[in-house]
């Protein structure tokens, strides 16, 4: 038999990464505002992978993001009933090279997770909540295909 603390309802514990609904809103805008360099940066990768398979995985990323974008903004709608316009005022950087590339691709994936947690955090239980959960693996799933990526080419000496 476990034991549980009968005052776990009561507690005060607040993790570092709580957040509010409204900032867990204002996030999910701001990642879906991001979605226009997003495509540049992806499309640019493609072209610069040194082979169909390596093109393919990064697609098949793309393809992904893409459809968390879709949610993004389809949980936004239903939970303020206003669409998500504008796009991001960050200028695009264009990627020096390939491995450098896929650098910044990973990292991108894991500040992505960083994000997508604290709006996990600020959404009510049930299907948002949900969504951005099986999101947040899809993004761990794609730090990993980009680390294999990485480790790939580096060892073969490719930028």
């Amino acid at each position: 038999m476990y034991w549980v603390n009968p005052y776990w309802r009561n507690s005060m514990f607040q993790p570092v990464w709580a957040t509010s609904t409204q900032q867990a809103l204002d996030l999910i805008k701001e990642a879906v505002q991001g979605e226009r360099n997003d495509e540049l940066f992806y499309d640019e990768l493609i072209k610069l992978a040194p082979n169909s398979e390596q093109a393919s995985i990064i697609t098949s990323i793309r393809d992904d993001e893409r459809g968390h974008n879709y949610m993004f903004r389809g949980m936004y709608k239903e939970l303020t009933g206003q669409d998500i316009s504008g796009i991001s005022n960050e200028q695009y950087q264009r990627v020096e090279s390939y491995l450098t590339g896929l650098q910044r691709a990973l990292q991108g994936e894991l500040a992505a997770v960083e994000k997508y947690r604290k709006i996990w955090f600020g959404l009510p239980v049930g299907i948002y909540k949900d969504t951005v959960f099986g999101i947040i693996l899809d993004e761990l799933k794609h730090a990993s295909k980009y680390n294999y990526l990485f480790t790939l080419n580096q060892n073969n000496g490719k930028s």
